[in-house]
């Protein structure tokens, strides 16, 4: 069982020690700098106001139970929820069309990573469009894109060679860069904060607010710190507080907490339409300088998977003799055998990829489920008092393997519609309907985001046939190169990931190879260089539906595929200490690094991936 090293244990302590009410505070004081002098006469009028009294602390010691006491409110005109490329862009946006126009906009972001960038992990090779609508001199300004990329490749593996293919044009990185995502979103989080954005990094959103319809949103409650296991409050039990907006925009990435919930309440999703996911597990390698070249990239195609399982690898040469290199692979794939971690491990012991590695060492490791439904998985935008950006909404490009660019165009769009309603037009006041973001759906099929989802609409869903991989290349190639998805149909996914998972007893197990502990590790070692740490004594953040589920049905029909399926060893079946000759199931929840893969691929649709302590999770470095 993974436990955090005490180095990296002050290191998050140093990172939390900054409470809400602190934050709360400087937050006001931002807004109504009078305040924090004491010159109440001279307070400007604001949108945002802040009723966090200090006192309520002191009474916990006296009442039953603080959880149902009333929260505290601030208000502001836009709450985003999540500090990534897309909820960044939306916010850097909103408050640069203010500046423009002298006019005051109150925004609020978001974060539940311990800092700006702590959750990021990516690739990653950027388009920087979006970037350069935001910061046209985002060169002079220090933004960390600091490797272009200069060279594409595509290999085929077999189990020992790697075959030249020739490179698929729609994969070209010509004018793109090579980037640690994570260090591009701190960038953006410091530029966020010289424009006036309030960031509330270590602050995770756990309840959506509704309106008295059930159908607007009026904001966001943060999570309750200092829960004991139980539910109950401890001596250091600091409430969560009701941010309120006049527009709510879910920027939380992949197959978000509230955002599952949302899409289903409000059927923003047609009967029958899904999402579709993949996972992708990565390491960030120092390797020798003389096997280094800034600047090369390298996708891969075939082992270590076979001709049914969708995927591939990638091999990107950062600065400083980094490389970036990692496995994506389908959550729809069939084996309950079948391990990503695994896989993963056996594409780095793979003789092209190997011999790279020798004589360097490992500098992180870290995965995340990624969106690969595109068009077709497209949820409604917009709902009353709020709109979906980024991957939350599923903006990647399967066959580019790139979201980044839209998902902060997706923010930017959603800004000006944003601007337009609340300054311009003077929407979302109190007592006035909840504001419809229609501009920006109608934005969004007008932009350069839908366009690229509607071209490539057939690729991904083409693997789907009794020809496998080989059938989803030919048409890939042949949709690519000349159709540009100039069809009349569109193909449709086959069914949710959860639901392609197939009975053990229709396979043979995978016996993967032991570790050499210079090339490839155990599933634990990897975990400890993620950074991740959880609170002691706090909620269990993997949220069982029935709790005899996992062993009374996954283990014997699927031989338990929690315990692969997780990059993070979250999931075991051991002895049942009570039941002699049984299995329970255990939650390692220290280990979670909030990749989102159990909430998607558990057979039984049992597990509900919540938000643990605001800062808790992974502590991502140069991902």
């Amino acid at each position: 069982m993974y436990r955090r090293s005490t180095t990296a244990a002050l290191t998050r302590a140093r990172v939390f020690a900054r409470p809400l009410a602190a934050r709360v505070a400087a937050a006001t004081a931002r807004s109504n700098p009078c305040a924090a002098t004491g010159n109440l006469g001279a307070l400007r009028a604001v949108p945002q106001v802040c009723h966090f009294s200090s006192s309520r602390i002191a009474r916990y010691a006296e009442e039953a139970d603080p959880l149902t006491e009333p929260r505290e409110t601030m208000e502001y005109d836009v709450v985003i929820v999540g500090g990534g490329p897309a909820g960044l862009a939306a916010a850097i946006r909103l408050k640069q069309l203010a500046a423009k126009e002298d006019k005051d906009i109150n925004v609020i972001v978001v974060e539940k990573g311990g800092e700006i960038g702590a959750h990021t992990l990516s690739g990653a090779c950027i388009e920087t469009g979006p970037l350069e609508e935001l910061f046209p001199d985002w060169k002079e300004l220090g933004a960390p894109l600091n490797q272009p990329a200069l060279e594409d490749h595509m290999k085929y593996l077999t189990a020992k060679h790697a075959l030249p293919l020739p490179h698929p044009p729609q994969m070209s990185n010509a004018g793109n860069y090579i980037v640690s995502l994570s260090n591009v979103v701190k960038w953006l989080g410091e530029k966020a904060e010289e424009l006036g954005v309030d960031i509330f990094p270590g602050t995770a959103a756990s309840e959506i607010i509704y309106g008295e319809d059930g159908t607007s949103v009026c904001g966001i409650v943060t999570n309750d710190a200092g829960v004991d296991k139980d539910f109950k409050p401890k001596s250091t039990f600091t409430p969560g507080i009701e941010l309120r907006g006049k527009l709510t925009l879910f920027a939380e990435g992949c197959h978000g907490s509230l955002t599952k919930g949302l899409i289903r309440k409000l059927k923003l999703r047609e009967d029958g339409q899904f999402q579709t996911y993949g996972l992708g597990i990565k390491e960030v390698w120092e390797v020798e300088p003389a096997k280094h070249s800034p600047g090369k990239i390298t996708h891969t195609m075939g082992y270590p998977l076979n001709y049914k399982t969708y995927g591939g690898g990638f091999i990107y040469h950062m600065e400083d003799n980094k490389v970036s290199l990692g496995l994506v692979i389908g959550l729809d794939y069939e084996n309950p055998y079948l391990s990503p971690y695994q896989e993963f491990q056996r594409f780095e012991a793979h003789p092209f990829v190997s011999e790279l590695l020798k004589g360097g060492r490992v500098l992180s490791y870290g995965g995340r489920a990624l969106v690969e439904g595109g068009l077709q998985s497209l949820p409604k935008l917009y709902f009353p008092g709020g709109a979906l950006i980024g991957d939350t909404a599923g903006l990647m490009n399967v066959p580019k393997i790139k979201g980044t660019h839209n998902a902060m165009k997706s923010g930017i769009l959603a800004a000006d519609s944003a601007y337009k309603a609340i300054v311009a037009e003077g929407q979302g006041e109190k007592g006035a309907p909840a504001i419809a973001l229609t501009d920006y759906e109608t934005a969004f099929k007008n932009s350069s985001i839908y366009k690229e989802l509607y071209e490539v609409r057939n690729v991904r869903p083409s693997f789907h046939t009794s020809l496998g991989i080989w059938g989803g290349i030919v048409w890939s190639g042949l949709d690519t190169l000349f159709l540009k998805g100039r069809v009349p149909f569109t193909f449709q996914h086959k069914d949710p990931d959860h639901a392609m998972l197939k009975p053990a007893s229709m396979f043979k197990p995978i016996e993967y190879p032991k570790p050499d502990n210079e090339i490839t590790f155990d599933i634990l070692t990897s975990v400890s260089r993620t950074g991740t740490g959880h609170t002691e004594n706090q909620p269990v953040h993997l949220r069982l539906k029935d709790k005899s589920v996992q062993v009374n049905n996954n283990l014997p029909v699927y031989a338990g595929p929690e315990q692969r399926f997780c990059p993070a060893g979250v999931y075991e079946y051991v002895d049942d200490e009570a039941n002699p000759g049984k299995k329970r199931f255990q939650i390692n929840s220290q280990n979670c690094i909030h990749c989102k893969t159990c909430d998607i691929k558990d057979p039984a649709q049992n597990i509900n991936w919540t938000v643990p302590e605001g800062g808790n999770g992974p502590q991502y470095v140069d991902t």
